[in-house]
């Protein structure tokens, strides 16, 4: 029995909070990418628009390097992890005499593709 292919994809360094973007990753995962590309495109936020990027870019992956239709795939996981930090130093943020820290988050995403099992009902003889 052949295993299903999986493909895996990331974005690091993106100028957005892993905190804002967890809540859009969970939307996703378990559906096939057409129907995220769908639920992602009609949300306002910031992270949506990377989260479609990356899952447009997983599937030209597996299409181009693994020879899969685009039908047959499945987001199995979606890891939203926090990066580095940049951090600001801004007068108007601290108390008096001093300056505050602003830190401007970034997070790393990686996005697993799998093939869709197809379910072996031919094989199964009904009960008589």
């Amino acid at each position: 029995m052949a295993e299903a292919k999986t493909i895996k994809t990331k974005a690091k360094f993106l100028p957005v909070s892993a905190k804002k973007v967890r809540p859009l990753a969970k939307l996703v995962v378990g559906r096939s990418p057409e129907e995220a590309l769908t639920i992602l495109a009609s949300l306002p936020q910031r992270g949506a628009k990377f989260l479609e990027k990356l899952i447009i870019s997983s599937q030209a992956e597996a299409e181009n390097n693994f020879g899969l239709k685009r039908e047959n795939l499945l987001i199995s996981s979606l890891a939203v992890n926090e990066g580095p930090r940049l951090k600001r130093i801004d007068k108007s943020h601290g108390a008096r005499f001093s300056s505050g820290v602003i830190k401007k988050r970034m997070s790393h995403l990686e996005i697993v593709l799998k093939e869709k099992e197809e379910e072996k009902k031919a094989n199964l003889k009904p009960k008589v």
